[in-house]
């Protein structure tokens, strides 16, 4: 299996002077979400997707020694897509703004891959979210609730011809370390408070 850490994107959301994954949290965000791939020891590769949004975050990456795949940074999805199409293997796919992910998690994670399953994102309830003082603006209505996107994906990239009609399967995980991404100055300074 590949990690795949996607750490291409602008971070406008944050409206920052500098790129969102390089905020500090110990150490830069980004790099508590490789470590924790690392540190899981479930994967034969990890591979961080940049792009010519994120220069700083990928000269970081290139100096702890991480694998760079180059894409376009149109957005989330074409830079997905575009490198899915370079990778025949199962893969974990996580955003790169994940400050409070390990690797019990993340093997947690991985020990629910179905490689039958082309696509399954792994979600967090409303309810828990908001117990979290979190908000998040990707929802879907799985399972008789509301629930929200974490950022992870467990994918069998070798059965994927397009990203689109793809069936999306679901796993419910309410737990901190997948639920808490920086999309916004407020759970950053929320963050700095756990």
């Amino acid at each position: 299996m590949i990690g795949l850490v996607m750490a291409g994107g602008k971070g406008t959301r944050m409206n920052l002077d500098d790129e969102k994954l390089l905020l500090k949290y110990k150490k830069p965000v980004i790099l508590h979400v490789v470590d924790s791939l690392k540190n899981s020891k479930s994967f034969s590769k990890i591979l961080a997707v940049t792009s010519c949004n994120s220069p700083k975050t990928k000269k970081l990456l290139e100096e702890n020694d991480i694998e760079i795949f180059d894409a376009s940074g149109i957005g989330y999805v074409v830079d997905l897509n575009s490198t899915l199409k370079t990778i025949h293997d199962h893969v974990l796919v996580t955003s790169g703004d994940l400050p409070l992910l390990d690797g019990e998690i993340i093997k947690t994670i991985t020990n629910q891959y179905n490689p039958k399953k082309i696509w399954t994102s792994i979600l967090v309830t409303n309810k828990f979210l908001t117990t979290l003082g979190l908000e998040s603006n990707f929802s879907v209505d799985f399972d008789g609730q509301i629930c929200h996107y974490t950022g992870i994906s467990l994918i069998n990239s070798e059965k994927i011809s397009s990203l689109e009609n793809l069936v999306e399967n679901y796993i419910i995980i309410d737990d901190k370390r997948i639920a808490f991404n920086l999309n916004s100055k407020r759970d950053y300074d929320l963050l700095r408070t756990t």
